[in-house]
């Protein structure tokens, strides 16, 4: 068979296109699949064939060169005429609960790989289509196993702001932490379990560090407690106050050179509202426990308080805020408070969900 190459200067017409498409129909009428793809994946529908036939095989053996790469088409980083909608700036976009293990250190146990959940967001400027959300993945891979908790998050932080010419940004990493309580009475030590989530925050160059911290504990109602009594008193009634297993969402602005450990913000939790749910516990624990819910009965706007006076007592922590629940027993809706202390968590709307997002089921 002669093969003739094309003449690139040639300008083919329409007689010498419609008598090329003929030779290769006639050809296609012989041909396999395989031969036809082989030719051009784009054959199949110039031969009446419809869609294009395609390869079925995975091909295992294909290598992906620099050019192959160049040649790729990439939506999210195209130019601004493929924006759908309005061009604006959108304050954040990015990755939620991508997870991988972290390194962290402890104020009473050394260091501690715990799996955490990373959420990670940049600004978008109005005339960019959008970002390469794998970059940053790929920040976080590339530091969390030679860093601790915020050293993590600032060296990731730096990459992406670099690779993806963002001017806002912000990583928040989620994970369960141990802590090992003793009961009240009887000796017995378990594994408590606490919600922690540590957040930096870039604005503008400017930027701030934030500690989250769940706080599950007993909330026994002060005029329950009273009414239980006066039925005691007054008529010989045997009566029960209410209480219920409530929560305290905490956040707090780190401040200064000194290390804010996650064992002392749940100590300041703690001073703060003694009565923490248990974990092991026998009778003379249950006793204790409920001789420590009758000497500190609190309503939800004394929980919110109490917080806020631990909290300011701490010369590491600056702004602030104490979001609480206490998911009553008695009625059939919860009792709620959201105090803060500066800016940064001052808001004008409340998330909807947010007190939703409070229960804690064990």
């Amino acid at each position: 068979m002669n093969i003739h190459m094309p003449n690139r200067d040639h300008n083919p017409g329409l007689e010498e296109a419609e008598a090329a498409l003929a030779t290769l129909r006639l050809w296609a009428a012989r041909a396999s699949e395989a031969e036809i793809v082989a030719l051009a994946p784009e054959a199949g529908a110039l031969v009446g064939q419809g869609y294009p036939v395609l390869s079925r095989e995975y091909p295992a053996d294909f290598k992906v060169t620099e050019a192959y790469k160049d040649s790729m088409p990439d939506l999210q980083n195209g130019p601004a005429s493929l924006i759908v909608g309005a061009k604006q700036t959108i304050q954040h976009v990015g990755i939620s609960n991508f997870r991988l293990p972290i390194n962290y250190r402890t104020r009473d146990n050394g260091p501690l790989t715990l799996e955490t959940s990373v959420t990670g967001s940049v600004s978008l400027e109005a005339e960019k289509k959008g970002i390469n959300m794998s970059r940053i993945m790929r920040s976080f891979y590339a530091h969390a196993e030679r860093d601790f908790s915020f050293g993590v998050i600032e060296a990731a932080l730096e990459d992406y702001l670099k690779d993806l010419g963002s001017f806002d940004a912000r990583i928040q990493m989620r994970f369960s932490f141990p802590m090992k309580v003793t009961s009240l009475r009887s000796g017995l030590q378990g594994w408590q379990y606490y919600d922690i989530a540590l957040e930096l925050v870039d604005i503008a160059g400017q930027r701030t560090r934030i500690m989250h911290l769940d706080f599950v504990y007993s909330s026994t109602c002060p005029c329950s407690l009273e009414l239980s009594e006066h039925a005691r008193q007054t008529r010989g009634q045997l009566a029960t106050p209410h209480s219920q297993r409530s929560v305290a969402r905490i956040s707090v602005k780190l401040e200064g050179p000194k290390r804010l450990w996650f064992e002392d913000l749940i100590d300041l939790a703690r001073s703060a509202v003694p009565t923490e749910t248990q974990v092991m516990v026998k009778r003379e624990d249950e006793q204790a426990f409920a001789e420590l819910n009758a000497a500190n009965p609190i309503f939800v706007e004394d929980a919110a308080r109490s917080f806020c006076a631990a909290l300011q007592s701490d010369p590491r922590i600056g702004d602030f805020r104490v979001v609480a629940s206490h998911q009553e027993s008695l009625h059939s809706h919860d009792a709620v408070s959201v105090l803060t202390v500066g800016e940064t968590f001052a808001a004008t709307s409340l998330d909807p969900k947010l007190f939703a997002s409070l229960y804690h089921v064990g």
